[in-house]
């Protein structure tokens, strides 16, 4: 597979989102199909990496959703959204520089793992199988505006997820990944019973 023949062709999968915040990079040495670092605010980038080697062995279909999910999830991280772990997050780090500025160590160290804590919260909100199920859903949408059903879609990213397990040499699937597929064969009518909402 050319490299940069399919970048090209993966950046018009994209939606337009996506092209202005992700950057795909080929990485032969990795072990994984495709793999993304978690984004941080600092990060204005958002590096996919893939190993074109490994990702020729998925056909066309599974291809696009698999990078339309990765997409979905990188631009679904929001460090900076109105909510009540941000607004805990904030005051912490007022209140420690407000007690910094009084050289009060105690109330330092409780204003700074305040902000720890809504922080280490924040970050689990986003490597949850909620955000993963959620990117899932949104990589179906963004296909289906690039002429996949919405069944296609769902069967492609299932069989997506089961094929790169077996191409990383995996011999079962994680938890989240379990979750993911009962919930992408729900949408595909291949089983009536689907994810809970809570």
């Amino acid at each position: 597979m050319e490299s940069n023949i399919e970048i090209r062709r993966l950046f018009d999968v994209m939606p337009a989102s996506g092209r202005m915040t992700t950057k795909i990079i080929s990485k032969p040495e990795q072990p994984r199909v495709i793999d993304v670092s978690f984004p941080f605010p600092w990060n204005r980038e958002r590096p996919i990496y893939i190993n074109f080697d490994l990702w020729g062995r998925l056909s066309k279909p599974q291809r696009d959703l698999v990078l339309l999910q990765k997409v979905a999830w990188l631009t679904g991280v929001r460090w900076f959204k109105p909510d009540v772990y941000q607004g805990v997050a904030v005051a912490g780090l007022v209140g420690a520089l407000v007690e910094l500025s009084q050289s009060d160590a105690v109330g330092v160290a409780v204003a700074g793992g305040l902000s720890a804590i809504a922080l280490v919260r924040i970050w689990g909100t986003n490597k949850s199988q909620e955000s993963e199920i959620n990117a899932d859903l949104a990589a179906i949408k963004v296909a289906q505006r690039r002429g996949y059903t919405e069944t296609a879609a769902a069967q492609h990213l299932l069989s997506a997820i089961e094929t790169v397990n077996k191409i990383e040499g995996n011999s079962t699937l994680n938890f989240i990944d379990l979750i993911r597929c009962q919930n992408l064969r729900a949408i595909a009518g291949l089983s009536p019973i689907g994810v809970p909402e809570k």
